[in-house]
């Protein structure tokens, strides 16, 4: 019998979920295989470093949110080399090593903030690409969701884009059932019935994604000019959008 995701419990605190990640550097620290129970995690992390190059070629200062062991901008760095890099994360031992990893391929400065998105403040116009991946997720009511996308679009420079890689849900009670089962599937075959338990089980407790139109339409509303799809399988999803230039 499929595991039941189910989505009504109490949700972890930002201690509780930062104390996960400080156990668990080693899992994000793998450039090739990416993170194991997002699906198509290395293709995404392609497609979304190509199209930040491909639209910021010149770009000097990125901004990683929940940056993680720095798989991200270290991906980017192989086409934007020796940027600026300020990397954001609630763990301490995350930053650590992405500190250390990116430091051993770039020249650029590196900044290591460690802190909540939601509560961090950075000047306006300051970052030419922003990337987040797996950490939108951790977001709840709406005024968060609006005010951490309103400051995105804020503290990008005229031209500069953001990037997401997330867990997403469907809007249709029917179809997120389905996609769930499926998923569900998935992570028995990677592992077994077991893993899959214990992945829904902190899904549960921990996340709270939207559904990838409500984004989509959050990014218009709080101003981006430009919005981009660039993969969705199942409940998980890459795009971005584009400041529009004064």
């Amino acid at each position: 019998m499929p595991f039941v995701f189910n989505p009504i419990m109490s949700k972890s605190t930002v201690d509780e979920i930062r104390e996960r990640f400080d156990n668990d550097v080693e899992r994000f620290s793998n450039l090739e295989i990416g993170q194991t129970t997002t699906l198509d995690s290395p293709l995404m992390l392609e497609l979304v470093t190509q199209a930040a190059a491909a639209c910021n070629p010149g770009a000097s200062h990125i901004l990683d949110v929940g940056c993680g062991a720095g798989n991200y901008t270290l991906k980017l760095l192989q086409a934007l080399p020796d940027v600026n890099v300020t990397l954001v994360d609630l763990s301490a031992p995350m930053l650590e090593r992405a500190t250390q990893r990116i430091s051993a391929v770039s020249k650029g400065a590196i900044r290591a903030l460690q802190g909540d998105i939601r509560d961090l403040a950075f000047p306006a116009a300051q970052y030419d690409v922003i990337l987040a991946a797996a950490v939108l997720h951790h977001l709840r009511s709406e005024d968060e969701w609006q005010l951490v996308f309103a400051k995105f679009e804020r503290i990008l420079k005229p031209g500069g884009s953001l990037w997401i890689v997330d867990l997403i849900e469907q809007s249709t009670e029917a179809v997120q059932a389905l996609m769930w089962a499926r998923y569900g599937e998935y992570l028995t075959e990677f592992k077994d019935a077991a893993f899959c338990e214990h992945v829904f089980g902190y899904i549960a407790k921990e996340d709270t994604p939207r559904p990838l139109i409500y984004q989509l339409n959050l990014l218009r509303e709080v101003g981006f000019a430009q919005i981009e799809i660039l993969h969705k399988n199942n409940l998980f999803a890459a795009f971005g959008g584009l400041k529009g230039i004064i």
